[in-house]
């Protein structure tokens, strides 16, 4: 038992040495090796450039380290020339795209300030307009937009410059028109509140040329006048007038009930009288055929019978009188008075 031990310590003793010498041996190795390499690394070289044109000769010397680093160094600035060749392509291409992108906006951005500017004079335009024909029906534009905008009109909008905090002036002067738009939209809707009562009102009473298609001409005017067969003068109580043909259809002047479908043998002949509001009556003679019944509500402009020459007359023509309850009135007064109110407007 104890001489096993002992053989088994010696085993271990003798493995130990010759790990200890391997170690020793290889340390030894990796110094020599070490300061061959540190010697080849630092060992200098020598190159020699002898010129043909010069006496002198020029030696450069360099050791192994030296050469590496430069060219470490060399290779990194050929890397460094083809990462940036590579990467500044693609960049280029996007700077150009933006570029060309900025020019197309700032050609857009003058083209609006243009087309504000033309419509910035419109709305000048428009704004007189609106203001006279406020002015013609009693209206007052100026005060709604001073209330609504906080004072000043369009003059103001025509000094395009760039605003304090940046902002460009032409899209503070939008803003201003937007808001002047919105003040007018009550006034325009008064308006057409107003056209509209016109126009009712306009439909009540004679105020449309007596035969359709407004054709024909005044014949004898209302007044005094030449009787036509007497040759005495006399009061004409309405106006003739002619189209120097029979059948032409005769249309209401207004609104209202037919009261009166006649025939006068030696007066008017075949004759109207149609009752108007506000106390107007409008009476058609000489009439060739008549198209309406008494009692019967006419429309105006709506056909009530045809130019004849029944009852005292001298050719084909209408005779057309207007009264006020017992008083005629001239009829050329209220002849075309609709048309003569939108010429006005």
């Amino acid at each position: 038992m104890v001489a096993s031990v002992h053989a088994y310590k010696r085993l271990e003793n003798s493995i130990v040495h010759k790990v200890k010498q391997t170690i020793l041996l290889m340390g030894k190795a990796m110094a020599r090796g070490g300061l061959g390499l540190l010697h080849l690394l630092t060992r200098q070289y020598t190159i020699v450039l002898v010129p043909h044109s010069a006496q002198k000769v020029y030696n450069l010397h360099f050791t192994l380290v030296s050469f590496v680093c430069c060219l470490l160094v060399f290779a990194g600035l050929v890397g460094a020339f083809f990462w940036y060749g590579t990467s500044y392509g693609p960049s280029q291409e996007t700077f150009t795209d933006k570029d060309s992108r900025l020019q197309d906006t700032q050609a857009s951005l003058d083209q609006l300030r243009d087309e504000t500017a033309l419509l910035l004079r419109e709305a000048k335009g428009f704004e007189t307009a609106l203001s006279g024909t406020l002015a013609t029906l009693g209206a007052n534009l100026e005060g709604r937009t001073k209330a609504n905008q906080g004072g000043g009109d369009l003059s103001s909008f025509f000094d395009i410059t760039e605003t304090p905090d940046g902002i460009l002036q032409e899209v503070h002067d939008i803003r201003k028109l937007a808001g002047y738009l919105s003040s007018v939209v009550e006034p325009v809707r008064e308006i057409g509140t107003l056209l509209n009562s016109q126009n009712a009102l306009l439909t009540e009473i004679p105020s449309i040329w007596p035969i359709k298609g407004g054709i024909g001409h005044v014949s004898m005017f209302f007044g005094q006048n030449k009787h036509p067969f007497s040759g005495q003068y006399y009061i004409h109580k309405g106006i003739d007038l002619s189209t120097y043909r029979q059948g032409d259809p005769i249309v209401a002047t207004a609104d209202g009930q037919v009261v009166t479908v006649d025939y006068e043998h030696g007066g008017f002949g075949n004759n109207v009288i149609i009752k108007h509001k506000h106390g107007f009556y409008t009476r058609y003679a000489h009439m060739l055929t008549i198209r309406v019944k008494t009692g019967q509500w006419v429309q105006q402009g709506e056909v009530i019978g045809y130019i004849g020459n029944t009852g005292l007359s001298t050719g084909p023509h209408l005779h057309y009188e207007v009264h006020i309850g017992s008083d005629v009135v001239d009829p050329y007064k209220y002849i075309n008075i609709r048309s003569n109110l939108l010429r006005s407007h």
